[in-house]
C-alpha cells in the first residue's frame, strides 16, 4: 500500500468563466441601454437644451439674469416722482443708485398728475407714521417695464432704509449690532453659481433616474426581460447593468457641461468633489427608479411614484444644514466649509447604502411575478 496521497484536483475554471460571462453580460446590457437613448426624442431634446445652455452660457446669462435680477440689466433710466416730508432722503438715495432719477414735486397731487401724464414711471409719497417713514408707491400694474420699475424702486427703498438705520442708531442709548458693509456684487456672479451651475449639475441625475424607470418597465411590459434571463443572468445582474449605464451618463454630461462653462469664462473649482456629489445623487435616484420599476412592473405607476418621491425628497433636503444646491455653489466658487465636506461624504455614503438596499430588494423579488 503506497503512502503517497492522491493528487489534488485541479481548480475548475468554470466559476471564474461564469463570473466573467456575467460581468460581460452586464456591460452588454449597459451598452445596449446607452445606445437606445439615441432613439428617445424626449431625452435627446433635453440633452440638447442643456448642451445649448452650457455652450452659450456667457451669452444666455445676460438674458437670464434680466429675469433673475431685472435691475442688473441696463434697460433705460427709471424716473420716479418724489413728494412728501422725507423727499430729500429719497432723492439722495436715488442719486447714488444707477439707472434711477428722482424728480421732486411740491405736493402729492402734482406727483400723481405727473404720473398720469407719463412724465414719471412711478411715484413715491413719503410721510411720517409713528416715528417711521411710510412710503406709498404708485407703479404700473401691467406693463412690459413693470418688473424693472418695481425692482429699481425696491432697491431704492432698501437703500433709504439702510441709511435711516445707520443715522438713527447714533441716537440710541445702547449700541446695536453694526450693519455689514454694503457690497457691490455682480448679479451675474450670483446667478451663475447659485442658479445656472446647480441647474446643469442636477438635471442629469433626474433624467437618468427617469430613463432608468422606463428602461426596466418597458422590458417587463414587452416581455423582453425573460429573453435577457435566458443568459446566465439573474434579475439583480440585469438591474446592475441598467443601473451602470444610467449612473455613468450623468457625470459624463457634467464633465462636458463644466468644460463648456470653462470655455465661456466660467471657472468651476473642486470638480472631483462636484462629480462625487452628482454621482451620488444619480446613484440614489437611479436605484430608486429601478426599485420602483421592479416593485410596480408598470411604467405609469413607476414614473408617477418616481416623480413624486424625487420632488418631495429634494424638498426634504432643505432641512439639512446645507442644501445640495448650496453645496454645489460653494464647491464651484472654491469656498467650501467643513459642513460642505461632510455633506459630500454623506451623499456618497447614502448612495452606497441605497444601492445595497436596492439590490437586496431586487434579489428578494420573484422574477416570475413581474
Amino acid at each position: 500500500m503506497s503512502g503517497e496521497s492522491p493528487p489534488a484536483p485541479e481548480p475548475s475554471a468554470s466559476g471564474s468563466s461564469e463570473r466573467s460571462l456575467r460581468s460581460d453580460a452586464r456591460l452588454t446590457i449597459a451598452k445596449r441601454d446607452l445606445s437606445s437613448l439615441s432613439r428617445e426624442k424626449t431625452i435627446v431634446l433635453a440633452l440638447l437644451i442643456q448642451l445649448f445652455v452650457a455652450a452659450f452660457s456667457s451669452f444666455l446669462v445676460v438674458g437670464l439674469t434680466s429675469l433673475y435680477s431685472p435691475g442688473s440689466v441696463s434697460a433705460g433710466e427709471v424716473v420716479v416722482g418724489v413728494a412728501g416730508e422725507h423727499d430729500d432722503a429719497l432723492v439722495d438715495a436715488a442719486s447714488e443708485q444707477q439707472g434711477v432719477r428722482a424728480i421732486t414735486y411740491p405736493t402729492d397731487d402734482t406727483a400723481r398728475e405727473a404720473y398720469r401724464n407719463g412724465r414719471v414711471h412711478a411715484v413715491l409719497l413719503a410721510a411720517d407714521s409713528d416715528s417711521r417713514i411710510d412710503v406709498t408707491v404708485i407703479a404700473p400694474q401691467e406693463s412690459i417695464e413693470t418688473t424693472l420699475i418695481v425692482d429699481q424702486v425696491r432697491t431704492l427703498l432698501e437703500r433709504v432704509e439702510r441709511s435711516e438705520r445707520i443715522a438713527r442708531s447714533q441716537h440710541l442709548d445702547r449700541s446695536t449690532v453694526p450693519l455689514p458693509e454694503e457690497v457691490d456684487a455682480s448679479p451675474y456672479f450670483g446667478f451663475t453659481y447659485t442658479v445656472l451651475v446647480p441647474l446643469l449639475l442636477f438635471l442629469p441625475p433626474f433624467i437618468s433616474g427617469s430613463v432608468a424607470v422606463d428602461a426596466l418597465t418597458e422590458e417587463i411590459e414587452r416581455g423582453t426581460l425573460e429573453l435577457l434571463r435566458v443568459a446566465p443572468l439573474s434579475l439583480v445582474d440585469i438591474v446592475d447593468g441598467k443601473a451602470l449605464a444610467m449612473i455613468l451618463i450623468a457625470p459624463l454630461q457634467v464633465v462636458l457641461w463644466i468644460t463648456l462653462l470653462s470655455v465661456n469664462g466660467i471657472d468651476i473649482a473642486n470638480v472631483p468633489r462636484l462629480l462625487t456629489v452628482v454621482t451620488a445623487l444619480t446613484t440614489l435616484v437611479v436605484t430608486l427608479g429601478l426599485a420602483l420599476g421592479v416593485v410596480t412592473a408598470r411604467r405609469r405607476q413607476a414614473q408617477l411614484l418616481y416623480s413624486v418621491l424625487v420632488i418631495f425628497g429634494f424638498g426634504a433636503l432643505t432641512f439639512l444644514p446645507e442644501h445640495p444646491a448650496t453645496t454645489v455653489a460653494k464647491l464651484a466658487v472654491d469656498s467650501p466649509t467643513p459642513t460642505t465636506s461632510l455633506h459630500v461624504v454623506g451623499y456618497a455614503v447614502a448612495a452606497v447604502v441605497g444601492f445595497v438596499l436596492a439590490r437586496r430588494l431586487v434579489a428578494g423579488t420573484d422574477p416570475e411575478g413581474l
